[in-house]
């Protein structure tokens, strides 16, 4: 896809999901943290409707620190996988307080110091919490629509950013995560994608095969 093309590609899937934003939410750069880590493997709606109570009395990285390992694994069973996520979670918490005075770090290179945090979590933080569009999020539904449309061979998720870095232009970067989200839900779907009614087909590397 030419500079030109993904321009046009972001503004149309701008127009077909206009309300396209985060769907986890969060007050703090540290709950948003929390929420990525947490939605791991696990839908955004059931990160959403565990964290409220446990947001409401643990609220800052010392809160998290101190907390006994057991007791949040309980309070996180909910979003599975909770033994490690609840290691993670305490040991990010720890080195936040310890190595950056209590606040998430607003850079990648810092983020990546956070157990737990890979390349995907730490472009969200730095997205949603800061405002700070240097990367994009490859998750399930990037990959995917990566992948389908021919945007990236690669199967590895830092490749299909780097190609996709390559491909959008920076000030589009805030959008595509969102956008591809939005519409891997929507549309383009993991087993059934809703082809004929999709309105980026005609940049579609695998709908076209399909026609052929």
């Amino acid at each position: 896809m030419k500079k030109e093309q993904s321009k046009e590609f972001v503004e149309i899937l701008k127009k077909t999901y206009p309300d396209a934003t985060c769907s986890l939410d969060f007050t703090t750069p540290f709950e948003m943290l929390v929420s990525v880590m947490l939605s791991a493997q696990c839908t955004d709606e059931r990160v959403n409707k565990t964290t409220p109570s446990i947001f409401k009395t643990y609220k800052t990285p010392k809160d998290f620190a101190n907390i006994d390992i057991s007791l949040l694994e309980s309070l996180i069973h909910p979003c599975g996988f909770y033994k490690n996520k609840a290691k993670n979670i305490k040991a990010c918490a720890t080195k936040i307080v310890n190595d950056f005075g209590g606040k998430v770090p607003q850079t990648m290179e810092e983020l990546l110091t956070l157990p737990g945090v890979g390349r995907k979590s730490a472009n969200v933080v730095l997205l949603e919490a800061f405002g700070i569009a240097n990367g994009i999020a490859v998750d399930t539904h990037a990959k995917r629509i990566s992948n389908r449309i021919g945007l990236s061979k690669e199967e590895d998720p830092e490749k299909i950013e780097q190609d996709l870095l390559k491909i959008f232009p920076k000030e589009y970067l805030k959008d595509i995560n969102h956008l591809f989200v939005w519409h891997g839900r929507k549309t383009c779907d993991a087993r059934k994608p809703n082809c004929e009614n999709c309105a980026v087909k005609k940049y579609c590397k695998s709908y076209k095969n399909k026609k052929s």
